[in-house]
């Protein structure tokens, strides 16, 4: 059965960190590009930070030099550490994991930046 679950969201104050976790199941997870997007209410989903399979990285300009993708492959996760958190970075982040004929999305996990 393929699942796909995030976890790690919370309350944390200006300046806070925090890391999200996904984790994939039923899926040859080193195959797929990993995707981090976040949404909050009334405005489109926005693309924060990308690691490709072969470990390549691209990240939105608000959150370059705060947040990191990482990936292990033998444990079928990814992670999104985010440090330096901004209220303006409150959302509702995803995980996405993409290959050709697959599109995997997470169930979405809250963070929430204030003080």
């Amino acid at each position: 059965q393929v699942q796909v679950v995030e976890s790690g969201g919370g309350l944390v104050q200006p300046g806070g960190s925090l890391t999200l976790s996904c984790t994939a199941s039923g899926i040859a997870f080193s195959l797929y590009r990993l995707y981090w997007y976040r949404q909050t209410p009334g405005r489109q989903r926005e693309r924060v930070a990308y690691m490709s399979a072969g470990g390549a990285t691209d990240y939105a300009e608000s959150v370059n030099g705060r947040f990191t993708v990482t990936r292990d492959n033998d444990e079928n996760t990814g992670w999104l550490q985010m440090n330096n958190l901004k209220p303006e970075d409150t959302a509702t982040y995803y995980c996405n994991l993409w290959q050709s004929g697959s599109d995997l999305w997470g169930q979405g996990t809250q963070v929430t930046v204030s003080s």
